[in-house]
């Protein structure tokens, strides 16, 4: 689900479009769940996810790029500059 990376790390995340807000929502089929506001049309879903995980790890949105599934709910998120280790607290501290 969370992984090293030469430039810091991947997470798996299940997107759920169109929620009343951004947010993690726990965990679903090996993934990190995410909720957000935006509606899955012209990438304002990714923008949003991308936007959301940037402002949560304090990144530029340049070191947030979405390598797989990028027109699917269940995709693949690099985090340039952060530890695995970070990101599992960042990811547990936000679905508490």
């Amino acid at each position: 689900m969370i992984r090293s990376t030469a430039t810091g790390a991947e997470i798996d995340v299940r997107v759920i479009p169109k929620s009343p807000r951004t947010a993690v929502d726990g965990e679903r089929d090996g993934a990190v769940l995410v909720r957000v506001a935006a509606p899955p049309v012209d990438d304002a879903a990714n923008e949003e996810l991308r936007r959301y995980f940037a402002a949560v790890f304090g990144l530029p949105r340049r070191a947030v790029r979405i390598i797989s599934g990028d027109r699917r709910r269940k995709k693949r998120l690099a985090l340039d500059g952060v530890t695995a280790e970070s990101a599992r607290g960042v990811i547990r501290a936000l679905h508490r």
